[in-house]
C-alpha cells in the first residue's frame, strides 16, 4: 500500500502534463468554430506538401543520428578504456555546455556564423549550418549511454576472445559491438527522436529558409502573433506525435536485450 502511495504524485504528473494535453490536442484537432468536424483533420491529412516537410524532418534528423553515432562511438569507447577519473572529468567537459539554455547556445552558434565568421555567414540558411549545429546540440546524448554501456562491459570477455586468437578487429566486432548494442539504441532514441522535433535550430540558424516540421506547426498555430489555425496545428501534432510512437516502438524492437547487456554473435 506505501509503494502504491509513492506512485500517485507520478499519476498526478502523467495527467496534468500528458493526459490533459492530448485531450486538448484531440479537442481541437476536430473542433473548429466551436463546431466538431472531420473537415480539417482530413484537408490537412491529404495535403501532400505536410508529409513533404515530416519527410525532411526524419531525414535530417537520421542524418543528425548518423554523425553523432560515427562521432560519438569512439569518444564513448576511448573513454571507457580510460581510468575512471579521467573518464569522468573528460565527460563532465562535454556536458558543461549542456548546462546552459538550448535556445542560448543556438543563438551563440548564429552570432558565430554570422559575426564571428562571416566568411562564413553565407552557410547560415543551409542544410548544412541546420544539420552542424543538431549535431553539436545532441552528440552528447549519443556519447552518454554509450559511455555507460562500455565502461560496464565484462573486460574478462575481451581477454577470453584474445586468448582465442581473435585480433583487435575481431574482438570489436564479435563481442564489443553486440555488447554496445543497448547503449547505441539508447542514444540513437535520445537523439533521433528531439531532432525530429526541433524548432530552434531551423528558425535561428536556417534563418526560415530550410523549413523543418516544427515550424510548420508553429506557423499553424502563429504562437506568436497569436492567430493560428487550432485545428491544422492539432492535426500536425497529432501526425507527429504518431511519428515519434512509431519510431520509439521500432527502437524498442531493437532493443530486446537491454535488460541482459546484449547477446554476442
Amino acid at each position: 500500500m506505501k509503494r502504491k502511495v509513492l506512485a500517485y504524485p507520478y499519476i498526478v504528473w502523467m495527467v496534468l502534463f500528458i493526459v490533459i494535453p492530448m485531450f486538448f490536442i484531440l479537442y481541437y484537432a476536430v473542433n473548429v468554430n466551436g463546431q466538431f468536424t472531420v473537415t480539417k483533420f482530413w484537408q490537412t491529412l491529404k495535403d501532400a506538401s505536410k508529409w513533404g516537410i515530416l519527410w525532411r524532418s526524419v531525414v535530417i534528423s537520421l542524418k543528425t543520428t548518423a554523425i553523432c553515432l560515427l562521432l560519438g562511438y569512439p569518444i564513448a569507447y576511448i573513454l571507457s578504456n580510460m581510468k575512471r577519473s579521467v573518464a569522468g572529468f573528460i565527460s563532465v567537459l562535454f556536458f558543461v555546455p549542456m548546462w546552459m539554455n538550448f535556445v542560448l547556445r543556438t543563438y551563440a552558434w548564429h552570432a558565430i556564423l554570422e559575426y564571428a565568421l562571416p566568411q562564413l555567414s553565407d552557410f547560415l540558411g543551409l542544410e548544412g549550418s541546420v544539420l552542424m549545429v543538431l549535431v553539436y546540440d545532441f552528440l552528447p546524448f549519443m556519447i552518454l549511454p554509450l559511455y555507460n554501456t562500455l565502461s560496464k562491459l565484462d573486460r574478462s570477455l575481451l581477454e577470453a576472445s584474445r586468448d582465442l586468437g581473435a585480433n583487435s578487429v575481431t574482438t570489436f566486432f564479435r563481442v564489443v559491438l553486440p555488447l554496445s548494442v543497448p547503449g547505441i539504441v539508447s542514444g540513437v532514441t535520445m537523439v533521433f527522436i528531439p531532432a525530429i522535433t526541433a524548432f530552434t535550430v531551423p528558425v535561428l540558424i536556417g534563418h526560415g529558409k530550410y523549413h523543418l516540421y516544427g515550424m510548420e506547426i508553429e506557423q499553424a498555430f502563429k504562437l506568436l502573433s497569436g492567430q493560428g489555425d487550432y485545428a491544422v496545428g492539432s492535426t500536425l501534432s497529432i501526425i507527429l506525435l504518431i511519428s515519434v510512437l512509431v519510431s520509439t516502438v521500432i527502437m524498442n524492437h531493437f532493443d530486446k536485450d537491454q535488460q541482459t547487456g546484449g547477446q554476442m554473435w
